[in-house]
C-alpha cells in the first residue's frame, strides 16, 4: 500500500549484494525492464524481475520529445522518484551526460540519491546526446568522461549508490577504443560498465575480458544489437540486462490500435477483451489494503 515497504538505502544494499553475487560462480543475470510509469513498476515487481530501469528515451517520449538531451535534471529526477518509490526493487535511472559539467554531475548524483534511486548511468557522449543506437552521436575525450565519473563518485553520500559508466565509443572509434575507455572508467571509480551498441556476443565477451566489474547489456528493439536471450547474455558474463523501451512500445502500439478501432468502428466494444480489467487494476494497486487501512483509522462517523 502507498509506497515501497523498504527504504532507498536498503534497496541500494540489495542491488550491491545482487551485483556481487552475479560476479560469482553461478551468479544470475539481473533483469531490469524499463518502467514507463509507477503502475508498470508495480507489475515489474509482481512478476518477479530483479530491478527496474528508468529510461531517458522513455521519459523524453512520454513528454512528447525526441531523445536528444532536451529533458532536465528536475524532470528526470521527478519521474524517477515517482517510479522508484512504489517498488521494493532497486531502480537504475538514465542520467544522460550528467546534465552539465562535472559540478552539475555532482549535483545530479545527490538529487538522484534523494529521489530514492539505487544507481544511475552516465554516458561519454557530447552534450546534447543522441540515442545510442542511432547515427550522428559524438563522444567526448576519455579524460573528460573520467572527470564526470570522478565528480559523481566524490559527490555521492551513500557508497552503495551504483555509478555505471556508459561508453558509446564502439560505433564511433571501434571496439578497442571502447575497451580502453571501459578500463579508464573503472579506474576512475565506476562501479559498472554499460557498453552501448555492441555488434554481437563476442563483443560483449571482449568487454567482460577487459574489466572485472559488473557489465550491463542493453537489449533495446530496433537497435544495433541482436535481441539476445538471458541465457546467451549470461554465457558471456553479462550481469545486468535492461529492456528500456519495451513496455512503452507495447503500450503505445496498443493505444494506437485502440484509437484507430474507436475512430473506425465508433465503439471500443471489440477492444474490451484486450484491456486490463478493473479488478486486475485494483489488484495491482492493492486497493483492498487501502480499504482495510481506512476502516482501521477512521475515527468519526455521522450519527444515525
Amino acid at each position: 500500500m502507498l509506497h515501497a515497504q523498504t527504504s532507498a538505502a536498503d534497496r541500494r544494499v540489495a542491488l550491491r549484494e545482487a551485483l556481487a553475487a552475479s560476479l560469482g560462480a553461478g551468479g544470475g543475470l539481473l533483469r531490469f525492464p524499463g518502467a514507463f510509469n509507477p503502475l508498470s513498476a508495480r507489475l515489474i515487481q509482481e512478476l518477479g524481475f530483479e530491478g527496474i530501469y528508468v529510461s531517458g528515451a522513455v521519459l523524453s517520449a512520454d513528454l512528447g520529445l525526441p531523445d536528444i538531451g532536451l529533458t532536465t535534471l528536475t524532470e528526470v529526477a521527478g519521474r524517477a522518484d515517482a517510479i522508484a518509490r512504489v517498488s521494493d526493487l532497486p531502480a537504475i535511472v538514465d542520467a544522460d551526460t550528467g546534465f552539465g559539467e562535472p559540478m552539475n554531475v555532482a549535483r545530479t548524483i545527490q538529487i538522484l540519491e534523494d529521489a530514492g534511486l539505487a544507481g544511475c548511468h552516465l554516458e561519454d557522449q557530447v552534450n546534447p546526446k543522441r540515442c545510442g543506437h542511432l547515427d550522428g552521436k559524438t563522444v567526448v575525450p576519455t579524460q573528460e568522461m573520467v572527470r564526470r565519473i570522478r565528480a559523481a563518485v566524490t559527490a555521492r553520500r551513500d557508497p552503495n549508490f551504483v555509478i555505471c559508466a556508459r561508453t558509446d565509443a564502439r560505433a564511433i572509434e571501434g571496439l578497442d577504443a571502447a575497451l580502453d575507455r571501459a578500463k579508464a572508467y573503472v579506474d576512475a571509480g565506476a562501479d559498472m560498465i554499460f557498453p552501448e551498441a555492441m555488434a554481437d556476443l563476442d563483443e560483449f565477451a571482449a568487454v567482460r575480458g577487459a574489466v572485472d566489474v559488473p557489465i550491463l547489456a542493453n537489449m533495446t528493439e530496433f537497435g544495433t544489437s541482436e535481441l539476445f536471450t538471458t541465457t546467451q547474455l549470461a554465457s558471456v558474463g553479462m550481469n545486468v540486462v535492461i529492456y528500456p523501451v519495451t513496455l512503452l512500445r507495447l503500450a503505445m502500439g496498443a493505444v494506437e490500435d485502440g484509437l484507430r478501432r474507436i475512430r473506425d468502428e465508433g465503439t471500443q466494444t471489440g477492444l474490451v477483451e484486450r484491456m486490463q480489467t478493473r479488478s486486475r487494476l485494483y489488484e495491482v494497486l492493492d486497493y483492498a489494503a487501502y480499504n482495510v487501512f481506512d476502516a482501521d483509522v477512521f475515527t468519526y462517523r455521522l450519527p444515525d
